[in-house]
């Protein structure tokens, strides 16, 4: 026997199989592609921190020039600043080629900055007998600057060699990261394509060999539940659960043939024994009994169609001595409602001239609150025009204040000019010194040098002459924010009278509005009561027209009644007493 459940559960491990084989693709993806991108990282900080040891190689150059300079007090620069800047570049420097010479993920790269510890020794010398020459005998350090620079471009090279190394080794660290991503992606597309196919191949089957039978064996479930009996049954044939629930239905359906001949005889039963005591129930006859002899279940049936009888021509009789006594009451009834909604309507007119008064009344009070109302409002927005002068004058504080932080950090702007122009005319010097070692060739750069010098020197003039002008605009903008908080004192006083005077004629307003809601709920009241009096009269219509109809029901009662036969004799005629009908009230 082949079990569906044998080949769900393969179907199931499969599927089990296959998404482990997918996540463990994925996870040796992610675990290589992670592995390439730490290498890469590695590589971009090598190159960062090489970056960073070529900028302190130039910086400790301009430290040595700067020494040069120091000893010119015009100049401006404290030779132990520049003692200082020098020790912090030659730490960065020395720290930056040690990081470089400890990096062990590339032989040329190690191999290169293996080279740089001698010439970074040997510049980081000469920069400190220039610096230290510079501080006692300048033209002595003036005259050590060839030997300087020859080291200055011995450590150059060496660096521009290294870097060549490390800008090589991260291209070949990228590529090799970029390709082993594509192959990742090849694999996980593979893998991705493999369990899409099997997973298509295992629904295939599944509804072939299962969901296709279970949908047909639903059908004919269905089929057999609307009562069609003679309906194929398929796979019954088949060795399997789905043969095992086809051969139950075949049985199922054997029991159902069963159950409907026996119903078909006993509806034949009872309409036989039943229906003949039916028919003369139908004809009024309500002395008719079953005498057919029913036993068993049905028994019981008779006995209740008797006693319902039985019950029945008690609940007839009842009903027709009912009848007379409600007629007589419901004539009675119509002629005390035909009195009282007579009165009833000469009351609602008396309430509807007191309503109309009232009314009057109400509106000219109403007019009088609406008209205090309407002069709280301008009071209220006379307090709003204060408050936004108010307002106004606090924003114009505000821009005062903001304009006074604007000027300050305009001065700071000044000062970083200056240091700009401080700096520039370093630079010059530097310029100058440079032009002067390239003799001849360098006489014109250094008529620039000049020039420039001379522009940093008149930039730093006009930077004195845009603070003072500055300092004049800041004592003005203080000026103005005092007039500005005397013009709000001002209007703080015209607010507080003009709120002692809407607080008068709110007053006012709220007496008013007192009035008028009193005066508005008596007139609710007498609307209440005019309503509620107009309602009574149109009820007391209505009962007087509804005891005229339970009048005539009454009588069609009767006379229905009258056509059972109760006591084994002819059902009687039932005369009519019905009154005429009274005229209709109107309500004003």
């Amino acid at each position: 026997m082949t079990s569906l459940n044998k080949s769900a559960n393969s179907a199931a491990a499969i599927m089990l199989g296959l998404v482990a084989f997918c996540g463990v693709t994925g996870i040796w993806a992610a675990w290589q592609q992670s592995g390439a991108l730490q290498t890469q990282v590695e590589a971009a900080k090598l190159l960062r921190n090489h970056m960073e040891a070529d900028m302190m190689h130039d910086a400790i150059r301009s430290d040595a020039l700067a020494a040069l300079q120091a000893a010119d007090p015009r100049s401006g620069i404290a030779r132990g600043d520049v003692v200082k800047d020098l020790e912090d570049h030659l730490g960065t420097l020395k720290e930056a080629i040690a990081t470089d010479a400890a990096y062990t993920g590339s032989e040329d790269v190690s191999s290169a900055t293996g080279k740089l510890a001698k010439p970074v020794e040997a510049y980081a010398t000469a920069a400190k007998h220039i610096v230290d020459l510079a501080g006692t005998n300048p033209a002595a350090a003036q005259a050590g600057l060839p030997e300087f620079f020859t080291q200055f471009r011995a450590l150059e090279t060496a660096m521009s060699d290294a870097s060549d190394a490390i800008e090589k080794h991260a291209g070949e660290v990228g590529a090799s990261a970029e390709r082993f991503g594509w192959i990742a992606i090849g694999v996980l597309v593979l893998t991705l394509f493999a369990a899409i196919a099997a997973t298509a191949m295992l629904t295939l089957a599944g509804r072939r060999l299962l969901i296709r039978p279970l949908l047909q064996l639903a059908e004919t479930m269905r089929e057999l539940g609307t009562g069609n009996l003679k309906v194929a049954i398929p796979f019954t044939d088949r060795a399997d659960e789905l043969g095992d629930m086809a051969k139950a239905m075949e049985s199922f359906r054997g029991q159902l043939d069963a159950a409907e001949a026996a119903k078909q005889a006993q509806t034949r039963m009872i309409v036989d024994s039943i229906g003949k005591g039916l028919d003369q129930l139908a004809l009024g006859d309500l002395t008719a009994t079953i005498e057919a002899d029913l036993t068993g279940p049905f028994a019981g049936i008779k006995r209740s169609f008797d006693e319902a009888l039985r019950s029945l021509r008690e609940l007839i009789g009842t009903v027709t001595a009912s009848a007379a006594n409600i007629r007589t009451g419901a004539a009675e009834i119509a002629q005390a409602s035909e009195d009282l909604a007579r009165r009833t309507e000469t009351n609602a007119a008396s309430l509807g001239e007191t309503a109309g008064s009232v009314t009057v009344l109400d509106d000219r009070l109403r007019a009088v609150a609406a008209a205090a109302g309407r002069t709280v409002g301008s009071a209220d927005e006379a307090m709003a025009v204060v408050n936004d002068g108010r307002g106004i004058a606090g924003r114009a504080t505000t821009a005062m204040e903001r304009v006074s932080e604007s000027a300050q950090g305009i001065d700071g702007v000044i000062e970083g000019l200056d240091k700009i122009a401080f700096q520039t005319r370093v630079l010059a010097m530097n310029a100058a010194v440079e032009a002067g070692r390239a003799g001849e060739a360098g006489r014109g750069f250094a008529v620039v040098a000049d020039l420039v010098s001379a522009l940093a020197m008149r930039a730093e003039e006009e930077a004195k002459r845009a603070r003072e002008q500055l300092g004049v605009t800041q004592a003005e903008v203080g000026v103005a924010a005092a007039m500005v908080g005397e013009v709000d004192q001002a209007l703080v006083r015209i607010a507080g009278a003009v709120d002692t005077v809407h607080g008068l004629l709110a007053q006012m307003a709220g007496e008013n509005k007192v009035q008028a809601t009193a005066v508005g709920e008596i007139n609710e009241a007498v609307a209440t009561m005019d309503r509620a009096t107009q309602q009574n009269a149109a009820m007391v219509e209505e009962t007087s027209a509804a005891a005229r109809n339970l009048l005539g029901e009454v009588e069609r009662l009767s006379s229905e009644a009258a056509q059972f036969r109760i006591d084994g004799g002819a059902p009687a005629p039932v005369a009519s007493s019905r009154p005429a009908p009274a005229p209709a009230l109107t309500l004003h």
